[in-house]
């Protein structure tokens, strides 16, 4: 059973959660990118690379290392400029594959593997400065040192669940049938969209 005492957090970190999920960033980029371009599994996929990032991030919170995180600003420094780089590295994958003419269909489209997919979902949420930032915020405000660590594995699987249940349906609305017979052919449009799209985000990062 759960203390009573801990439900109202409990309510504000599924609160949280949600809005940090569905909020628009590199995550939702690269889930979109992966549904639309590739197919509804590597979207699946990368959804659950991303879900699983989320424990990395519970890991070093639980451990302490949130708290040399935030005691030390030159580590998130390193941190974020990592995330940059490789947020521009996936936009400039992007925008080579829009110079590509495919002469394939979607349902033939199989660049990526699912291990790309999860590998891909996985490091662009372990490496998003703003999820740092996030858990830094829960595991510093509103989960104390005496919080037992059930509770604080509750509030990772929560934030996991909501990560997992949004981008997971956004990969299955984005590659409904006749949505993606339409995107296939604005395909190296959305490639480059897409890429700009990341490569700003990077900036936006480290300035």
């Amino acid at each position: 059973m759960i203390d009573a005492n801990y439900w109202p957090m409990l309510g504000t970190v599924m609160l949280i959660a949600v809005g940090m999920a569905i909020s628009p960033g590199q995550d939702f980029a690269l889930v979109s990118r992966n549904a639309m371009v590739y197919s509804r599994r590597a979207g699946v996929w990368a959804s659950f690379g991303i879900a699983t990032a989320v424990w990395l991030h519970v890991a070093y919170c639980i451990t302490g290392v949130a708290l040399l995180v935030a005691s030390f600003p030159r580590l998130y420094v390193v941190i974020r400029w990592t995330g940059a780089a490789y947020l521009v590295y996936l936009g400039i994958q992007s925008l080579f594959r829009s110079t590509a003419h495919p002469e394939e269909t979607p349902a033939h489209q199989s660049d990526i593997t699912d291990r790309s997919a999860f590998g891909a979902g996985f490091l662009c949420n372990a490496l998003n400065p703003k999820t740092t930032l996030f858990f830094l915020s829960i595991f510093t405000q509103l989960i104390k040192p005496a919080t037992p660590i059930s509770i604080q594995l509750l509030c990772g699987l929560i934030i996991s669940l909501a990560h997992l249940a949004w981008f997971g349906s956004v990969a299955f609305w984005l590659s409904t049938p006749r949505l993606q017979a339409a995107i296939w052919r604005f395909k190296p449009w959305i490639e480059r969209a897409v890429g700009t799209v990341l490569i700003c985000l990077a900036a936006h990062l480290v300035y």
